[in-house]
């Protein structure tokens, strides 16, 4: 039973007694799902430094041995919480062992490293994602998919309006709302060119804060999804055949691109990216490139996971520099290779060591 149950209401409009509920959420031992739990403190917190270190039973979420199961978490970012409201807190956290060194799944202190060097802040890199995702009903059946059979072909579906034509609008516009409540930068949002498939797109976000935002804006949507009694699927490739697969587009700038006669310095880092195909590749996904080989065929929008191609307003390359940029001279590229499941510090953290770090991590 969620908060949003009608019986709930009238509990979570009790006064707490000025004590404040703080979610705790961490991403789990498979690198892409998310877990949470509830902590009550005394007084609302302004800062993550404002909460206490807290553990979990590490056993139970692929993060630890049950012999040595405590896990700790780290607060790191603090977002306002949309389904408990007033003081309430949801707290994205960074997991450590019981050594007190950073977890296998924690790529948040890495890609904060690199977003501390001295040349990537001066560079100011800005990021965006394009989340795309399949909301499936309990039984794990795409959203208005006739069962048993298919719905009609690719065409009528992408940015769509209608009966027939569009399946969960209601998630998305409850998650759009939840977003902006919860401090998360959504930019927008729109239904994909697969039935039962949406997008939403997070930033511009400067450095570390890409990977903050996308993560909670991924539990936000979870959560919604559950009271609306929906599954969300971040599977790149959740239907086998002439069905697009579902990506985590990533737009990049700096400071360079975005002035004037950028479009040089934008194919400079493009030329960089095309030197690492198979290091971006390995990071572009939790399983180090074997979920993006059933997406990055060649065909449905997608270039080939075995090369490096880029283009203007090309959405069968890896890189695509948009039409707008190329003529004004300035702007953005984005990379089209992350898959819907990829860890965004993964991600971030590639672009800046290729582009504006020389390649030190490989």
């Amino acid at each position: 039973m969620t908060e949003s149950n009608p019986l709930v209401e009238k509990y979570m409009s009790l006064d707490q007694g000025g004590q404040v509920q703080v979610l705790y959420v961490w991403i789990d031992g498979t690198g892409e799902n998310l877990r949470c739990k509830t902590k009550t403190v005394e007084e609302e917190p302004i800062t993550p430094q404002d909460l206490p270190v807290w553990n979990f039973d590490g056993s139970s979420t692929f993060q630890a041995e049950g012999c040595n199961s405590d896990v700790y978490l780290h607060p790191v970012a603090l977002f306002r919480d949309p389904f408990r409201r007033g003081k309430n807190k949801i707290a994205l956290c960074e997991t450590y062992n019981f050594d007190h060194k950073p977890g296998v799944c924690n790529h948040r202190l890495p890609c904060n490293k690199a977003m501390e060097h001295e040349d990537v802040k001066a560079a100011i890199p800005w990021f965006g994602i394009e989340q795309e995702y399949t909301l499936l009903d309990k039984d794990g059946h795409p959203l208005g998919w006739p069962k048993g059979g298919f719905p009609g072909p690719q065409g009528p579906y992408y940015c769509a309006v209608g009966t027939g034509k569009v399946f969960g609008r209601d998630v998305v516009e409850a998650h759009y709302r939840a977003c902006l409540y919860a401090g998360v930068k959504i930019a927008g949002t729109n239904a994909e060119v697969m039935p039962a498939q949406w997008e939403y797109q997070v930033g511009p976000c400067e450095g570390i804060s890409m990977g903050d935002q996308l993560w909670v804006s991924r539990y936000l949507l979870h959560r919604v999804a559950e009271d609306f009694g929906y599954k969300v699927s971040f599977d790149p490739k959740p239907m086998p055949g002439d069905w697009n697969g579902a990506g985590a587009h990533t737009n990049y700038s700096t400071l360079a691109m975005r002035e004037e006669h950028g479009i040089k310095v934008i194919y400079e880092a493009i030329e960089k990216l095309s030197l690492h195909h198979d290091y971006h590749i390995s990071m572009y996904d939790p399983k180090g490139g074997e979920d993006n080989k059933r997406r990055l065929t060649g065909r449905h929008e997608t270039a080939s996971i075995d090369y490096f191609s880029h283009g203007v307003a090309n959405r069968g390359a890896s890189v695509r520099i948009p039409r707008q940029c190329a003529e004004d001279g300035y702007g953005y590229l984005e990379d089209r290779r992350p898959a819907s499941n990829c860890d965004p510090y993964r991600v971030t953290e590639a672009i800046v060591q290729t582009t504006l770090l020389g390649h030190k991590k490989e």
